[in-house]
């Protein structure tokens, strides 16, 4: 379970012995992403996906931005022809729900791999680095960390910055909202990103030991 502020996100990772057919044969693992809200996850009742009988939009979006920020931060050929599925549950939102689902989905994924690791199913550890994810924007003229609900839906830009704990860039989002933003405002937000995601990595490495 990770708690980003009032945002609660519950993560399980699950190991299978196959792969999906694109990569079948090739030696190469994989890792993807399943995410979902609670119908009360948000402050009115949601109505849940499978009722409505398709994924929203969003939800198919969010989902593939976990699992590609995820595998930017695994070796697939050390990790063998088997395929790793994080699944992020959204308990409780305020903002932040796809950076929390990254950065709690790789403690699950930490510790899945240590489990393969202690039955001797991978030679060599197959995470290069940490992976987290951390929103910041600028609210009422002020650069802000980690937006909370009314944060983000107010301010005038907003972005998620995903990196991994070795400093390298794997997305960032940015986007204006009633506003623009400056070359310099953008290099700032980056700094605060950076700060912010050194200390998620920290968090993560002790809650995976």
């Amino acid at each position: 379970m990770i708690r980003m502020g009032d945002t609660h996100v519950l993560c399980t990772a699950t190991i299978e012995d196959r792969v999906p057919p694109f990569i079948k044969g090739s030696g190469l693992g994989w890792v993807t992403a399943e995410y979902g809200m609670l119908p009360r996850s948000t402050t009115s009742r949601m109505r849940r996906e499978s009722s409505a009988g398709k994924q929203q939009g969003r939800t198919v979006e969010i989902q593939r931005l976990i699992g590609r920020s995820l595998r930017a931060g695994v070796d697939r050929v050390a990790l063998g022809e088997r395929q790793i599925t994080v699944d992020c549950d959204v308990i409780q939102a305020d903002g932040g729900t796809r950076c929390a689902s990254i950065t709690g989905g790789w403690v699950a994924l930490r510790l899945a791999v240590n489990k393969l690791m202690k039955a001797g199913n991978v030679i060599s550890d197959p995470l290069i680095s940490p992976v987290a994810a951390v929103s910041c924007g600028i609210y009422a003229g002020q650069p802000v960390l980690d937006l909370d609900y009314p944060e983000d839906s107010e301010a005038g830009v907003d972005g998620n910055f995903i990196m991994r704990g070795d400093g390298q860039l794997i997305e960032i989002q940015m986007s204006a909202e009633g506003a623009t933003f400056s070359r310099d405002q953008m290099a700032h937000l980056l700094d605060l990103a950076d700060s912010g995601v050194q200390e998620l990595v920290e968090l993560q490495l002790k809650a995976a030991e």
